[in-house]
């Protein structure tokens, strides 16, 4: 359609051959985000206006949290190391269980059309939920604390990377798998020796970095109420704390940084 619209260019070469030169769909493209951008705007009520206006409002909170309260670092410790347990437990976890899940949910290995079906809709349920919400209803079924917080972040890794790793395995060269099962070996033997040692190092590569982003994650649970140094951010903030924010923010960036560091040299080692 775009080459009827806009007919290819004409071009003659040294040799005196001619051949068609088609026009650059950029400015096409371009305009269609343009009209979307404004199109969405204007469906969400966004204003740039405002945007632009009221951005300085936020490092107004910033520089209210500069310099940190260095005082209410005592009482930070605890908080950040349930933080780290419930990143840490709730990944294993559900990286193990997303195993299994992953391996049902694959369509090379799993020959029922239903369980595959079944394991695939899990999967995308649990990643459409967010972990805000899945934290908040663990709550109301383990109480408040960090236990629903380890939970919601099992869920959420099960998700990310059952995702991740079914798609790996349905990816994978299939040639020793099938010659395994010709020797008389079982599917899940065939799985065994034959898939898993291709897919191990992405599978572990991506549950170290999922837990990355679960340090993060665990940090806001706590304004659920699903414990970890979050309960602290609700705190110091409907207080009006900014100084106490200030420093919760600061051991949170240096302690996501120091494991964002050890896990990508476990990644690079494995890749």
């Amino acid at each position: 359609m775009f080459d009827k619209l806009f007919p290819p260019k004409k071009m003659m070469l040294p040799g005196g051959k001619i051949v068609l030169q088609k026009r650059s769909r950029t400015p096409l493209v371009v305009l269609i985000l343009a009209v979307c951008t404004v199109l969405s705007a204007q469906f969400t009520n966004f204003s740039f206006p405002v945007l632009f206006d009221r951005i300085h409002e936020f490092f107004t909170i910033i520089n209210k949290m500069i310099p940190p309260d260095w005082g209410s670092l005592s009482g930070i410790w605890s908080p950040l190391l349930d933080t780290i347990k419930m990143s840490l437990l709730g990944s294993i976890i559900g990286a193990w269980i997303a195993l299994p899940v992953a391996v049902a949910a694959s369509s090379n290995i799993v020959q029922s059309r239903i369980v595959i079906i079944i394991s695939k809709a899990l999967l995308s349920l649990l990643r459409t939920l967010p972990t805000l919400v899945s934290a908040l209803i663990a709550t109301f079924v383990f109480g408040l604390g960090s236990m629903a917080g380890t939970v919601a972040i099992m869920l959420f890794t099960i998700s990310y990377v059952g995702k991740l790793l079914y798609e790996q395995i349905e990816n994978v060269d299939m040639g020793a798998f099938e010659a395994m099962e010709s020797l008389g070996m079982t599917r899940l033997e065939a799985f065994r020796f034959a898939v898993l040692p291709q897919v191990l190092p992405g599978y572990i590569s991506t549950s170290l970095y999922c837990f990355e982003g679960n340090v993060r994650y665990a940090a806001i649970l706590g304004l659920v109420g699903a414990g970890g140094i979050g309960l602290l951010i609700n705190e110091g903030l409907g207080w009006r704390d900014y100084p106490a924010v200030g420093m919760i923010i600061l051991v949170l960036i240096v302690t996501v940084y120091a494991i964002e560091r050890v896990s990508e040299h476990f990644r690079k080692k494995l890749i």
